[in-house]
């Protein structure tokens, strides 16, 4: 399981990935990470006891990395709980940059 952290204004997020279950998601988030893609963004979409989402360049919700990855929905982990994050789509295999981190269980199904 690797890992990483989120560093704001707030504090420092740690994340634990489960590589197993979502290799090339992983490797996609870590990437953008390690080029700086993330450094200065926003979390555009805060919603108090259900979701923050980040990682649009534009900080409006619409842009990304300029490409979309497959989904990966297959594995033992695949549950949207307080703290699990995930990438962000607006349908199946448009993901890209963005991502979201759950606050609560309450309107999580997957």
């Amino acid at each position: 399981m690797s890992k990483a952290e989120i560093r704001t204004n707030k504090g420092v997020m740690k994340i634990e990935f489960f590589d197993n279950d979502a290799p090339n998601t992983v490797k996609n988030f870590r990437d953008l990470a390690g080029k700086g893609f993330y450094n200065g963004l926003t979390f555009h979409r805060v919603i108090p006891n259900f979701v923050i989402q980040g990682g649009c360049p534009d900080g409006t919700g619409a842009g990304g990395p300029g490409y979309s990855i497959d989904c990966e929905l297959d594995g033992d982990n695949q549950y949207h709980d307080r703290g699990v994050m995930s990438m962000a789509h607006a349908g199946r295999n448009t993901g890209g940059s963005q991502f979201f981190i759950c606050h609560s269980r309450t309107n999580t199904a997957h």
